[in-house]
Formats: C-alpha cells, sequence, structure tokens
C-alpha cells in the first residue's frame, strides 16, 4: 500500500481555503497512491469554537472528501469538526474511493485546552479493512493510552494517528509512536499539522512512518510537506510468526 502523509498549517478556522488548498496539493501529488492522510480538524486547525466552524454530515467537507478519493481513486481520511444533535465532535472520516466511508469519533478528549468542555467524546473505535489492509485509524490525544491501541481480537496491521500536537510535547509525540508499534508490532502513519496557532502554539510536524519494530520508514518530517511511503505486509507476517511476541499479550475487554 502506497499512503501519502499530507503535513501542512490550516488557515484558522476557514474551511473553504483548506479545502482549497488540500485540492491544489493533492493534484500536484505526481505519483499513484492509495491513501492520503490528514492532519486532525484539517479544515480549521485545533479549534475549541466548535459552533464557529462546524460541519456536518451533509456539508462540504465530506463531500470534498468523496469528490477527492473519486477523482484520484485513492481513499482518504482525516478528522474534522462536526455538529451532531446539537452535539459537537471531533470526527474522523476514512473515505473510500467509491464514496462509501467509515467514522471515529475521538475517544480521549484533551483536557489541557478544554476540548472536554465543548466536544462529546466518542464510544467506538473503528477497524477498517481496505485494500486487505486491517486499519486502526485514531485521533491525537489517543497516543498517550496504550490499552485503547492494543492490538488484541482485531489484529490490525496499520495504526494511524492523525494529530494537532504542538512542539512543546514533540518528543513525547516520537517516543509514544515508537511504543506504539513495537508494542502492536504493526505499521504506525502519524500526521500532525505544521505552523503555528492563534494561542502561539508552534508545529514543526514530525509526521512520519514507523514499521513494525519501530524503525522509521519515514523520518520526522518539518514544514509544509508531502512524503509518499509504500508498505508491505510481507516482513510484518514473518515478523510475527518468528517472534510471535503479540501471542503472550495480555486479553482484556474496555468498558
Amino acid at each position: 500500500m502506497k499512503i501519502a502523509l499530507v503535513q501542512f498549517s490550516p488557515v484558522w478556522q476557514d474551511k473553504q481555503k483548506n479545502l482549497d488548498l488540500l485540492t491544489q496539493r493533492l493534484e500536484n501529488i505526481d505519483q499513484t497512491v492509495d491513501l492520503v492522510i490528514l492532519p486532525e480538524m484539517f479544515t480549521t486547525g485545533f479549534t475549541m469554537s466548535p459552533q464557529e466552524v462546524y460541519d456536518t454530515q451533509d456539508g462540504i467537507t465530506l463531500s470534498w472528501m468523496q469528490k477527492m478519493a473519486e477523482k484520484h481513486q485513492f481513499a482518504i481520511t482525516g478528522s474534522v469538526v462536526i455538529k451532531e444533535d446539537n452535539r459537537y465532535f471531533n470526527r474522523l472520516y476514512f473515505v473510500l474511493p467509491n464514496g462509501d466511508y467509515y467514522t471515529y469519533d475521538k475517544r480521549h478528549l484533551f483536557t489541557l485546552a478544554g476540548e472536554d468542555k465543548v466536544y462529546d467524546a466518542g464510544i467506538n473505535k473503528l477497524t477498517v479493512i481496505y485494500k486487505d489492509w486491517k486499519i486502526r485509524p485514531l485521533i491525537c490525544y489517543d497516543l498517550r493510552f496504550p490499552v485503547y491501541s492494543r492490538v488484541v481480537e482485531e489484529d490490525y496491521e496499520l495504526l494511524i494517528y492523525v494529530a494537532s500536537w504542538p512542539d512543546q510535547r514533540i518528543y513525547a509525540w516520537d517516543a509514544l509512536l515508537k511504543a506504539r508499534a513495537i508494542e502492536n508490532m504493526c505499521f504506525v502513519a502519524a500526521v500532525n499539522r505544521s505552523g503555528t496557532d492563534p494561542a502561539e502554539n508552534k508545529y514543526s510536524g514530525h509526521s512520519q512512518m514507523l514499521d513494525y519494530m519501530g524503525q522509521y520508514l519515514q523520518q520526522p518530517v518539518i514544514g509544509d510537506k508531502i512524503e509518499i511511503i509504500e508498505l508491505s505486509k510481507e516482513g510484518l507476517k514473518k515478523a510475527r510468526e518468528k517472534l510471535a511476541f503479540l501471542n503472550d499479550a495480555d486479553h482484556f475487554e474496555l468498558y
């Protein structure tokens, strides 16, 4: 599977400008890809004012993602601000080339920024099967909670994190991504934003790709950039069979 990590600086709380910017950037990808990954809240930046910028299930963002997926024949994923039943969610869409889509609402809300005061937490995990890959997409702060990311029954092969993770804690981002790859023996694709926001948070990015041993397939990226990495399951299957660490893992249920 060939994956594009799209790291960029969102225009603050301007959905249309961000969609126009991304349309141009996706048009300029000079090779065929299977999956495009965008950051957390890629149409607005990580905002605590959802009432000013929210989209809906019938709004422009999902429609744009479906249009891009169909035109370029790739899947595309990233999270946006969604209003549903008078509640706001930090919702990830995973859109297939045929327009079908899956959703995941962020489970762990970032209390340090007050995200829990304005958004509702999700209650269900998501595993997507795409091109014979089992994929688990999660959002930013979820990264800090290893139990929620753990391979148990689902046995996924690719873990995705989309994020707005600032530079003052970027060392934790790098360390935790390696840990999630190693403990789950899976590939990890992580896409963060770049630039700055009105709260004066700086984002150098550090989008990256790790293999099932925690080694870089793509070193952390700085600034606005698109990186394309091709993955193969062959090495992962051999490593899981030979080392069999997951066979010794604890089994549990989340409530």
